[in-house]
């Protein structure tokens, strides 16, 4: 019976997958087929991995769905429910919440942002209610290390290596440095605005969103002044044609 139930579950996890590429419209409707014979992911996920991991992933497919559909509210209660399930897909976080922030700026995001916090406090009510530190320490446990018999991409280092603290703390370091870089270098127009709207959202006004709206205007001032002229110096009279 529990098989019936998983190869259901993974044959609707495969039309919600084939759903995203067609709601995207990347690929051809006859590319589907061969995604059913090759895609390794889909089905390891089921193969190798069957205990919670399909469940999470449907939930999580299912939520893309209904990103890509326009329904934001519903797609954010699904993610949760799929971190419910696994931790794991906390790793997708980040990317929903730079979508929500694009999509709803930072004011109309944080509705969106309390539905996933909602749903986590009502599913953990009766553990909270019960061992509130133990709940939280156990349930998103930052700190679980990653078998290295299931590493792919860091197999060419030695076990010690890879179980090392060190190395740990460098690839946090050397992923937040990345993210500050982009942030400073590719992403600082999106913070500034965000910034702005904030500052002026903000009332009665603060000693920080005053502070913060001073320097972001003296940011698009310094990007005015060392951006490339928009137009020549000199302007040539045109020539009329006889």
């Amino acid at each position: 019976m529990a098989q019936n139930i998983f190869a259901v579950l993974y044959l609707v996890t495969l039309v919600l997958v084939f759903l995203i590429y067609h709601q995207t419209s990347k690929v051809p409707p006859f590319v589907f087929f061969f995604m059913c014979c090759a895609s390794y992911r889909v089905h390891s996920i089921f193969v190798l991995r069957l205990f919670n991991d399909p469940v999470a992933m449907a939930l999580l497919f299912l939520s893309i769905n209904l990103f890509l559909a326009q329904c934001w509210s519903w797609g954010c209660c699904c993610f949760s429910l799929a971190v419910s399930v696994k931790m794991n897909v906390l790793l997708f976080a980040p990317g929903l919440l730079f979508l929500l922030l694009t999509q709803f700026g930072f004011r109309g995001a944080l509705p969106k942002l309390a539905i996933c916090a909602a749903l986590q406090v009502v599913l953990g009510l009766p553990f909270l209610l019960e061992n509130p530190i133990g709940y939280l320490s156990r349930s998103f446990d930052l700190g679980r290390q990653f078998l290295f018999q299931w590493t792919v991409n860091w197999r060419f280092l030695p076990e010690t290596i890879f179980l090392h603290r060190a190395f740990h703390l460098a690839l946090l370091a050397a992923h937040l440095s990345l993210l500050l870089l982009f942030a400073l270098c590719r992403w600082h127009r999106l913070l500034v605005l965000g910034l702005i709207e904030l500052s002026w959202n903000t009332y009665p006004s603060t000693s920080f969103s005053s502070a913060a709206l001073h320097l972001c205007h003296a940011v698009v001032l310094l990007q005015l002044w060392l951006s490339p002229e928009s137009f020549p110096k000199s302007i040539q009279p045109s020539r009329k044609t006889h």
